[in-house]
């Protein structure tokens, strides 16, 4: 196909609670620079990060107006003069953070993220250096692919990110909730040989949960201690290796009441809020890791890339799919909690 000259694309021009400040725009595409890529985008999916940005109520620096959105897959239109790595027709997924190529997250990386400082994803077509790119998973389609640059890269990273306490075959996972996140880090851990420890407010969900491979799940409506009784389940009572911890205030009492000695609780999400009802020292007097997660590598995107197609792993999107032109109803969607898995939008 020829080179476009614009694109259509979703713009937070200001911040909401009913998310009007998305708007629908024209703009010019920018000249190719050297090491960059232009990309056509197929699915843009969204996480709970975007509602928080479109509704001002994120946490850190963002840069408005802004294309919203980090996550996206998309096919190779043309490549500036020294691109080395990527090729016309290439299947290509968007990295969050586009600094951050291996190691620690740093502060400069850290102001790279799509969809906050950076334009992201809710657009026909985007312009990306050559090293914000990762190959697509040769198993999964467009909209499936789309689903990993946030969600599965932070549930491999809090599994697989902190050296001396990567996962490891026969160790207990406890999982929050059927969200992005949640789920991938449940499918990571059975193919890593784990036992996972599912939660869940829905009887509905629970047999998608045992499907994906639980084994045991938690109805933590029904459960005002699920943190105990997870620990229950594990051997000798001993708790869970780790925890991904997506609630943030109203959940982390109960990952606490779940961790092993030595454990690792993965503090990935603040579903609840950003005020804290549990002190720092609990990680003392529990002896266990508190660590904040905040996406991952390129380097850990690719080592997550190879594990899916190794075992064969599919992300789970919810059923209902959204176009374009539906990008307000795709966040009301989200909002209400309607969804299991990734709410996509698709972008042809």
């Amino acid at each position: 196909m020829s080179v476009p000259s614009s694109t259509k694309q979703w713009v937070v021009t200001n911040t909401a609670s009913n998310f009007s400040g998305l708007q629908l725009q024209d703009a010019p595409i920018p000249k190719l620079g050297d090491n960059d890529v232009l990309i056509k985008i197929h699915a843009a999916p969204l996480n709970y990060r975007d509602l928080a940005i479109a509704r001002g109520e994120y946490p850190r620096a963002i840069s408005l107006p802004v294309v919203p959105a980090s996550d996206g897959s998309g096919s190779v239109i043309a490549v500036g003069p020294r691109v080395t790595q990527w090729k016309k027709g290439d299947r290509v997924l968007t990295l969050f953070n586009q600094a951050h190529q291996h190691g620690e997250l740093n502060p400069r990386a850290g102001a790279t993220d799509l969809g906050g400082n950076i334009d992201g994803t809710l657009r026909q077509y985007a312009v990306y250096s050559e090293n914000g790119l990762v190959r697509a998973p040769e198993n999964l389609d467009w909209v499936e692919a789309s689903t990993l640059t946030c969600s599965g890269v932070t549930a491999w990273n809090a599994l697989y990110g902190l050296q001396g306490k990567m996962l490891k075959p026969g160790e207990w996972v406890l999982v929050q909730g059927t969200g992005g996140v949640s789920l991938f880090a449940l499918q990571f851990a059975k193919a890593a040989g784990a036992k996972v420890i599912a939660t869940t407010s829905s009887a509905t969900k629970v047999e998608l949960l045992k499907k994906l491979g639980a084994d045991h799940v938690i109805n933590y409506k029904e459960d005002q201690d699920w943190g105990k009784t997870a620990k229950s389940f594990t051997p000798d009572g001993d708790g869970v290796d780790h925890v991904i911890e997506v609630g943030g205030p109203d959940t982390l009492g109960h990952s606490l009441n779940a961790i092993k000695y030595g454990g690792v609780i993965s503090v990935i999400g603040f579903l609840s809020g950003f005020q804290p009802k549990e002190s720092a020292l609990e990680a003392l007097f529990r002896g266990c890791i508190l660590r904040g997660i905040m996406i991952g590598s390129r380097a850990q995107f690719g080592d997550m890339v190879r594990a899916i197609e190794a075992n064969g792993i599919r992300p789970v999107v919810d059923e209902k799919v959204f176009g374009f032109g539906e990008v307000k109803e795709a966040y009301e969607y989200l909002a209400a909690a309607k969804h299991v898995g990734k709410v996509a939008i698709k972008v042809d």
